[in-house]
């Protein structure tokens, strides 16, 4: 098998064989040859419906026909200036259009160089340290919030090389628990920054907030003071047009993305009220800089993307997931297996879990072993989902009905054989 070969020669130049530890998993990861629509093509010439999709990106599917033809021309005429160009604004001002808190944007090359320039932001601006974050929740590979999970005191660092003194300042709570939000603002509130959330939790499975928890935050850190952040990289523009906070109905102050706004290409940004983002450099005093930044490949992916999305565009891939989620429901109760769908638009997962899975701790009691047998069993059958129990799977307008029809067979069958 080409792909045991060649991650066996990996392993000697890139550490563990993979360039993101999410990609590895055993005996091997496949290796990538090409993708079109909702297929992925291996070297060892397998085919996949991938519900992967990049972690998100690709909610056109792989190789879009536009994208990839505006992008060619792109390239054509250039691929970095180090100057302004027409299209930065055309996309910020889309952005502006489809994003209730966004009035002014800056493009980034990741979600994770968006959160800490956001971070940094609402520290500027509220001139206040301390930040808080949901335990289980992502938000980029930096030292403010690589934190182990631990309620009401400031965290510890999640990775060697991150000094303790980093992270004295974050501090961590569950998420869907008001209670204990209300206790730590009564403890630290007055030195908080900002809250810092993913709406929908997309890197501990997938997990919703309950109803009216958003306006509790929204409320509660309007009263206090305290900036509401909304990590977005994963549900931007992909729950709606204006992603988590149009759907949910809740509008914070700061916006993070990443993932599809840069249509397939890095990219990330952070958006919001125009009085907070003007301090960032060089109209204010918050420095954020990158040679990278607004690059006119990304740029022209992400507006490309963009303009395909539209209300009936979603209308049509959120049926889809409903679709699917239907169909994985009627195996679960057909079979009587006691496990736990989640999710919501055009996003999935299964929690190998018999209680209603709420927070972080929740997720944590899931069965991973048996999920890991469902998730070879799949890329056997020729289905590729995120190979972890905490990820989440999205569907793409690329997806088929049959594609839907197939899935869900291959899915009841690997759920059989996980269940043994």
């Amino acid at each position: 098998m080409r792909s045991e070969d060649l991650f066996k020669e990996s392993q000697n130049f890139l550490p563990g064989g993979v360039d993101s530890p999410v990609r590895a998993f055993k005996p091997y990861p496949f290796f990538a040859q090409k993708g079109k629509g909702s297929k992925l093509e291996d070297v060892d010439g397998n085919n996949y419906i991938d519900y992967c999709l990049g972690y998100g990106p690709l909610i056109l599917g792989h190789a879009p026909k536009k994208v990839i033809a505006d992008v060619t021309s792109q390239i054509h005429s250039g691929t970095t200036y180090g100057v302004p160009t027409e299209k930065e604004i055309e996309l910020a001002k889309l952005v502006v259009k489809k994003v209730p808190c966004a009035e002014m944007v800056r493009f980034v090359n990741s979600g994770t160089e968006a959160t800490m320039a956001a971070i940094r932001l609402a520290r500027g601006f509220t001139e206040k340290n301390k930040i808080v974050k949901f335990e289980g929740s992502y938000h980029g590979a930096h030292d403010y919030v690589l934190v182990k999970s631990g309620s009401g005191a400031a965290c510890l660092p999640d990775s060697l090389g991150v000094p303790t003194e980093t992270t004295k300042n974050t501090l961590s709570t569950p998420f869907n628990d008001e209670e204990a939000v209300v206790n730590l603002i009564e403890n630290e509130g007055s030195d908080i920054a900002a809250i810092i959330m993913e709406p929908v939790m997309g890197n501990v499975g997938c997990i919703e907030p309950e109803e009216n928890y958003l306006n509790f935050l929204r409320k509660i850190t309007t009263e206090n003071d305290i900036l509401l952040i909304f990590d977005e990289v994963i549900t931007g523009f992909r729950l709606a047009e204006g992603g988590a906070q149009e759907y949910f109905g809740v509008t914070p102050d700061l916006i993070t993305m990443g993932k599809i706004i840069g249509g397939g290409f890095p990219m990330g940004s952070f958006a919001g009220k125009k009085e907070i983002m003007e301090m960032i450099a060089p109209s204010g005093g918050v420095y954020q800089a990158g040679t990278f930044n607004g690059n006119p490949v990304s740029v022209t992916a992400g507006l490309s993307t963009l303009n395909q999305l539209d209300k009936k565009f979603y209308s049509k891939l959120n049926q889809k997931g409903q679709t699917l989620r239907d169909g994985i429901q009627n195996i679960l109760d057909d079979n009587q297996f006691n496990l736990n769908l989640a999710g919501l638009c055009s996003m999935f997962q299964i929690y190998f879990n018999d209680q209603t899975v709420k927070s972080y701790s929740d997720a944590k009691k899931s069965d991973v072993d048996k999920f890991s047998v469902y998730f070879h069993e799949l890329l056997k059958s020729g289905v590729f989902i995120a190979p972890s129990q905490f990820e989440c799977g999205f569907l793409s307008q690329a997806h088929s009905g049959e594609d839907l029809e197939k899935t869900i067979e291959l899915i009841g069958d690997a759920l059989k054989k996980s269940m043994e």
